[in-house]
């Protein structure tokens, strides 16, 4: 395990170093997110081309692993790429897959179709799912409900109510929590994150997005991670060890990580 000098072991479960966000400094990035104790990074693929890249760099970096879907703004987009790299080592998850409805539900039921395709590769191959789920909490659960018991996962960047969320982890995922519960004015992201009991919560930087305070409103990376364990342990009231620990135990036991030889 990677140990910075403060002693923190973190896993960023949802990182899309796949985007050209850090075409220029990508090695940079990686080596600063280790230095500061960051142990595992997920990278997340949104459609075929940045999926296959996801892995190429899962190939390159020991700290890196792959998450491989459709994001529901691409479910127009064919899922048959997939099934073909879900057998690879470095692959730990289906995603980032599921439903939006933050700007229009005209394509709710191609979201949905294509979100059941990604449910049932999951299952076939046992590999938890990244489910995106903005405005669409209930949505998602929907589909889901079928497969209760037959799949698991996390809703990445989780930003539903408390009884929404108290549903998700009665199904028996995980929370993803993110930057939000860094701002000051983030009462509803707070709320969830203190609410939530943290054996059911993951901490992920969604970089380029979301950055944390105190870099709120530049490109966000993986070493933030750090701010929102920090964050939490202030909203929990228990250690940022406590925090550490509990929440990279909880990546291990949802994801399989097959070490690099």
């Amino acid at each position: 395990m990677i140990h910075n000098i403060l002693g923190e072991i973190m896993i960023d479960t949802h990182i899309h170093l796949n985007f050209e966000d850090y075409i220029d400094d990508l090695n940079i990035v990686i080596m600063d997110a280790e230095d500061n104790g960051v142990e595992k990074m997920i990278v997340i693929g949104i459609d075929e081309a940045s999926s296959a890249y996801a892995v190429t760099l899962a190939e390159q970096y020991p700290s890196l692993y792959a998450a491989i879907g459709i994001h529901p703004s691409e479910a127009h987009a064919s899922a048959d790429f997939i099934e073909s790299l879900l057998s690879h080592p470095k692959v730990v998850a289906v995603g980032e897959c599921g439903i939006d409805l933050h700007y229009s539900s005209e394509q709710l039921e191609r979201q949905k179709e294509t979100f059941k395709k990604q449910i049932e590769l999951a299952m076939k191959h046992r590999k938890p799912l990244i489910i995106h789920s903005r405005s669409a909490v209930k949505e998602c659960l929907e589909v889901l409900q079928p497969y209760q018991g037959k799949v698991n996962g996390v809703f990445h960047c989780f930003g539903g109510t408390l009884e929404e969320a108290d549903l998700v982890t009665e199904f028996g995922m995980y929370i993803g929590v993110d930057g939000p519960i860094t701002f000051k004015n983030a009462a509803d992201a707070k709320a969830v994150a203190k609410h939530v009991d943290i054996h059911h919560i993951l901490i992920e930087t969604d970089g380029p997005y979301l950055s944390p305070e105190p870099y709120r409103g530049r490109r966000n990376e993986p070493a933030n991670v750090k701010y929102i364990v920090r964050a939490l342990a202030k909203l929990k009231g228990i250690s940022v060890e406590d925090v550490d620990q509990i929440t990279t135990k909880n990546a291990y036991d949802l994801f399989t990580f097959k070490e690099e030889s």
